[in-house]
This record gives structure tokens, sequence and C-alpha cells, in this order.
């Protein structure tokens, strides 16, 4: 990875981090966006790993595993009720800096891939531990350091 996209990966960060510190962003609606996005770029991925016989590894090919003192006991949630609550627009507004921010910055589909499994793997670690749905809607912890 070459300085300029080391220098636009942390663009990436910064911005959603702001983002989504600022709006307060729901973890379910962080989640949404990031699949979408992940499943965007992974079918682009694929198509082009099936063209060239050429093979990546499970850290771009598949979500990260979690610790296993994260996941907790299995909760079950209405999904139809959850997508009804959600915030489209604010979700809209995420979804529209990562797709600029990634073309501003030119990342490759794989660097890209692997910004976002690193934000996946942070939501999937605090949805893991939600055993009720308002948890879903509980903002986004973003910890100090990232």
């Amino acid at each position: 990875m070459d300085d300029s996209t080391v220098d636009g990966l942390v663009t990436l960060t910064e911005r959603t981090v702001n983002l989504v510190n600022q709006l307060n962003m729901p973890l379910v609606e962080v989640s949404l966006v990031l699949q979408k996005h992940l499943n965007q770029l992974m079918g682009t991925l694929q198509q082009h790993l099936d063209n060239t016989g050429q093979t990546v590894g499970p850290r771009v090919h598949s979500p990260w595993p979690l610790d296993a003192d994260t996941a907790s006991t299995e909760a079950s949630f209405a999904l139809d009720k959850v997508m009804n609550i959600v915030d489209h627009q604010r979700m809209d507004i995420l979804d529209t800096l990562i797709r600029v921010t990634l073309v501003e910055i030119n990342a490759s589909v794989i660097d890209a891939v692997l910004a976002l499994r690193q934000w996946e793997h942070l939501a999937r670690s605090q949805l893991a531990m939600a055993t009720g749905p308002g948890q879903l809607f509980s903002p986004l912890d973003v910890p100090d350091d990232w």
C-alpha cells in the first residue's frame, strides 16, 4: 500500500468517524450501510476473481471472526420492525460519504473492502452483544483510538 492509499483510507476513517459521531448514528443503521457497500464491492471483486482465476485471502473475502467473549446469547429481533424504524435519510448521508470518499481517494476494490471490513468487525462485535432491539438503536461506539 503506498502513502497516497494510506492517506486516503485515513481520510475515509476520519470522515466516517466524524459523521457517525455527529449524527449519533445507531449501530443498526451503520451496519446496514456497511453491508450494502461490502456486498457491492464483493460482487465486483468476485467477478474479477472469476474472470482472472485469482484468489484473495479470508481477511478480504469473509467477515473477520468475532472474539469468543463478544458473542452473546442467541437473540432474535423482528427485522421488519427494525427496518421501519431506521432513518433512511441518515443512512443515505453515510452511504454517500463512503461512496464519494472511495471514489475521491481512488481506492482499489481490495483496499476499500479491507477498510470497510474493519468497520464491519466493529459493528458486528457490538451487534453480537445486543440482547434487545433497543440496543440496535444505540449509537455505534467508536473507540477513541480508532
